[in-house]
């Protein structure tokens, strides 16, 4: 099952799909949050109206219930091109996974812009990531039970302003400015996806290919992430966890090359589609 929020008439409500293509309404829940809670749906009801005519994606987590927890330097490439660009704040030896967290106030879909803050931000990046949607309260999960509490998946695009990231010596800051965690266009069920995912992932600024991965490469895999956040934590139904990102960003490049204003940046991930967002 596909999950969407849309916008429709100025109204946010909540859609599913079997296909990618039509979308129903799902006019019992309030919004994505509540559909998580309550499990998702086996089927779309036959009584479910058909969605008609364009409408808006959304986010499919506007609104999310608690930040966003992160995974840095999770694919080793990009901890190779990372430690280039600033040892200082992302060299030396990681024997354990690098955990943070991203502020977000509202989460914009795809077609929307990201913010570049011309006054505040000279490094604007980009981060194709892969989404994990938890889908039921997650304390002390054993690694092998860690697909029993996944929702499905979405595409992250973590937003990070380098020069913020850098001179602050902590990577809160320059990962939560409003607007800097596009995500999209749907959630994927977890049962239409093979665990652990192992999907092709990629990103492209104004068509030019910049990150060619798979989630096969991540370092950290899903079942340790859970797995270690939730030794210690509770994570709640509608916990977004955005899993790392490949090479390729613009800090990697020679010489670095950021994000400008015009810029079209779109996160593909297989079986999940792609958002596309352009720099405001």
């Amino acid at each position: 099952m596909r999950y969407y929020t849309i916008l429709e008439r100025g109204t946010e409500k909540i859609a599913a799909s079997l296909d990618g293509e039509t979308l129903y309404l799902l006019n019992d829940f309030q919004d994505m949050n509540a559909l998580i809670q309550a499990g998702g749906i086996a089927q779309i009801p036959t009584d479910a109206p058909k969605v008609e005519g364009q409408v808006k994606l959304l986010s499919p987590i506007p609104r999310p219930k608690q930040d966003v927890l992160c995974l840095g330097i999770n694919y080793a490439a990009h901890a190779e091109e990372a430690d280039r660009y600033s040892r200082a704040a992302f060299g030396g030896e990681r024997p354990y996974p690098i955990f943070f967290s991203k502020r977000v106030n509202y989460s914009q879909g795809t077609g929307d812009p990201i913010p570049s803050y011309p006054d505040l931000v000279d490094a604007l990046d980009y981060e194709c990531e892969l989404g994990v949607i938890i889908g039921k309260d997650a304390k002390n999960v054993k690694k092998e039970d860690a697909a029993d509490y996944i929702f499905g998946y979405t595409i992250v695009n973590d937003v990070s302003a380098r020069n913020l990231q850098t001179r602050h010596k902590q990577w809160y800051l320059g990962k939560s400015l409003d607007g800097f965690t596009p995500m999209g266009p749907c959630i994927v069920s977890a049962d239409e996806i093979a665990f652990p995912p192992k999907l092709g992932i990629s990103c492209t600024v104004n068509g030019e290919l910049r990150q060619d991965s798979t989630t096969e490469l991540l370092i950290t895999g899903i079942p340790e992430i859970i797995g270690i956040l939730s030794e210690g934590m509770t994570l709640q139904a509608g916990t977004i966890i955005a899993s790392g990102t490949p090479a390729g960003v613009g800090m990697g490049m020679t010489p670095p090359t950021f994000l400008k204003h015009g810029d079209v940046v779109s996160c593909r991930i297989e079986r999940i589609g792609t958002l596309t967002n352009v720099i405001d």
